[in-house]
């Protein structure tokens, strides 16, 4: 076949027909090596799935260019899922040992204010636009108008996605998203003393997170308007990061999924997965303007804090005058 000729071929660039590079694709393949006695072999079932990914095309389709049959093509693409799914550790997580000043200097040329210097990761949910079941339909409706599964995601300075938690219908809050999500309840990270930055979706907390989110408008004086805007800034990182992943996979994450609502958590988590394994090959892309814009939507209003949780208004506070230049920066 075409398609695999051009694989066996080194010299052929491989980003036209799976929308990563070929030291992408091999690290890829390294990383769901498993042991088999049977199938169609790890490399190809990986290239079959990349290659749905990238043209988000039916079973048919792809049983056409690989000359596998449609049965075949199903079955590769959840197995290979699964595998992604069960090895998501091995591209997505928090950093074992980091130098969290280092993350922070990221934070402060993003921002442009060196008050952010405590900055370490921020965080977002992103709705992926299903076709939505018979049952329980009304549960995907999001507030923005469409049926979808709402993934929380957090990333650090570099748009290197470090959590996900995906599978929520769209109708849920990112809150409550957020505090059923294992980063929330194991506190995992950041380090104490350590700042995450998030939209006006989010309560601004002290505890059990430091997590920052914008002075809620209308603000009052320059003081909060300076202080939104630098934050903005800050948290656009994890705006960037979705647009690069939904920009790669745009023919599969940029319109309703062809999948039953089971299976697309898989599929939106493998396009994080193979998010990080481009950043970590050195493949990065510019997004897609359309796709950045597509995120400037309004926020769903604020839930209230609960009861094990503190304000972390003070913090902001104290931040934005450091960003007004108020007082000194320590």
């Amino acid at each position: 076949m075409p398609i695999l000729r051009m694989w066996f071929d080194v010299e052929t660039e491989l980003r036209q027909d799976f929308h990563l590079s070929r030291t992408a694709m091999h690290s890829l393949q390294r990383l769901l090596q498993r042991e088999q006695d049977h199938g169609w072999g790890n490399e190809l079932e990986v290239l079959i799935y990349t290659y749905w990914l990238a043209h988000g095309v039916s079973y048919r389709v792809v049983s056409r260019v690989f000359n596998v049959p449609k049965a075949t093509v199903h079955r590769i693409i959840h197995r290979v899922a699964q595998n992604i799914w069960d090895n998501l550790s091995k591209a997505i997580c928090f950093p074992l040992t980091v130098d969290p000043s280092a993350v922070g200097q990221g934070f402060v040329n993003i921002s442009g204010t060196p008050a952010f210097h405590n900055v370490v990761e921020a965080i977002d949910g992103s709705h992926i636009q299903i076709k939505p079941p018979q049952r329980h339909r009304l549960d995907y409706l999001n507030y923005k108008g469409f049926y979808s599964i709402n993934m929380q995601a957090i990333c650090d300075s570099n748009g290197r996605f470090l959590d996900i938690y995906v599978g929520y219908p769209g109708s849920v809050h990112d809150t409550r998203i957020m505090k059923n999500s294992t980063f929330y309840t194991t506190r995992r990270y950041p380090p104490t003393g350590y700042i995450l930055l998030g939209d006006g979706g989010y309560p601004c907390l002290e505890t059990p997170i430091c997590l920052i989110t914008p002075f809620k408008e209308p603000v009052h004086g320059q003081v909060q308007q300076r202080f939104n805007y630098y934050q903005s800034r800050g948290r656009s990182i994890i705006e960037r990061a979705f647009g690069m992943m939904k920009t790669r996979w745009r023919s599969t994450l940029f319109r309703a999924l062809e999948v039953k609502p089971t299976f697309a958590p898989q599929v939106i988590a493998s396009c994080v997965f193979l998010h990080n394994v481009c950043m970590d090959n050195g493949d990065t892309l510019v997004p897609d303007e359309d796709i950045l814009m597509d995120r400037h939507d309004p926020q769903p209003p604020r839930e209230p804090r609960a009861g094990n949780e503190t304000s972390g208004n003070d913090t902001r506070n104290r931040l934005a005058a450091l960003v007004s230049g108020n007082v000194q920066f320590p």
